[in-house]
């Protein structure tokens, strides 16, 4: 066990998100009657780095149990451009740690002056960003020290669902949640799904998953360039065949997200078309099958975090401080 602040907080979680989950309840039930009576024809994400991959999985949350589109925002529209974008009747869901990145507030000030209805996703609630935005979501995730976020992004993961759960009444999905901190409890206790051993002379990586599955191998991909200082790219494993799969014939190595849901059978049938390349491909799963499928994306990130950070410490590195990182980033 490398007991880095990394692992020590990504074991947090699920005690974390049990209490977000109960704190934020009543403020879930009043945005989602607002959502509901606004009706909104789009939904813009902004954010950066974890908080931009948050939203891939928002976009397919929403889009999926929703049914509006989605789309990531590019925050130097406003920040370097200066562009006004039309946002009359829009949803606009800020995620942002520390709610301060320069960037990410101007983008803010922009879709609330365009008349979007804007909701923040922070865990620093002192932040500026209560100053711009209609609702601010507190992540609940308590103080973060490494570098590398964990318990916070799968808190922010967590809040996505609890407001899709009660913006669009999804008994089920509410269920779900509330088996989530128990979920992510057992695959804690679980054996680990790669070591260095598995990853010995792997400079070069690709991470490939399916739907919410591609969402977190997004972040599975910047954690391993992050802190192991390996240099792992995130595709959708369709798109994969699109063209990069011929890497595959120079010795790539793959990491499967695996992630049971709609996605899994056409996601295998990809994994076992590129496994006979000869791919040398290392498997994460959830393990329980019988979970919600949209809470098993955060049940297999929950694992891949833990081991990365032992990873990390194997291959002579310090995940809790990333060698040119700061916690806050702050770009214009």
């Amino acid at each position: 066990m490398s007991q880095t602040q990394m692992e020590l907080e990504a074991r947090q979680a699920p005690q974390v998100i049990k209490r977000q989950l109960i704190a934020n309840q009543n403020k879930m039930t009043c945005i989602g009657d607002k959502l509901r009576a606004l009706d909104p024809k789009s939904v813009m994400i902004i954010g950066r780095g974890s908080s931009d991959h948050a939203g891939v999985f928002g976009k397919y949350l929403i889009e999926i149990e929703a049914g509006i589109p989605t789309s990531s925002a590019a925050p130097s529209v406003s920040s370097v451009y200066g562009r006004q974008l039309k946002l009359d009747r829009a949803l606009v869901i800020v995620i942002s740690q520390s709610g301060r990145s320069p960037d990410i507030l101007a983008q803010a000030k922009m879709a609330k002056a365009a008349g979007a209805y804007c909701l923040a996703l922070v865990n620093d609630v002192t932040s500026p960003m209560g100053e711009i935005v209609d609702e601010v979501i507190p992540l609940q995730a308590d103080a973060e020290l490494s570098v590398a976020a964990t318990k916070s992004y799968l808190c922010t993961l967590s809040a996505l669902l609890q407001l899709t759960a009660y913006w669009t009444r999804n008994q089920e999905l509410v269920k779900a949640l509330a088996d989530l901190p128990q979920a992510l409890e057992n695959i804690i206790a679980s054996a680990p799904q790669f070591n260095a051993e598995m990853l010995n002379g792997v400079n070069n990586m690709v991470v490939l998953g399916r739907g919410f599955g591609y969402a977190v191998a997004k972040e599975m991909a910047l954690k391993l360039k992050e802190v192991s200082s390996i240099h792992a790219e995130a595709f959708s494993s369709a798109e994969f065949l699109h063209g990069p799969v011929t890497l595959v014939e120079r010795g790539l190595a793959i990491l499967n997200c695996l992630v049971n849901d709609e996605s899994a059978s056409s996601h295998q049938e990809q994994i076992d078309e590129i496994a006979s390349r000869g791919a040398d491909i290392v498997n994460l799963s959830q393990l329980d099958k019988a979970i919600h499928p949209r809470i098993a994306p955060l049940v297999v990130l929950q694992r891949f975090y833990l081991d990365v950070a032992t990873l990390a410490v194997s291959r002579g590195f310090n995940p809790d401080e990333p060698k040119g990182l700061k916690k806050v980033t702050r770009t214009v």
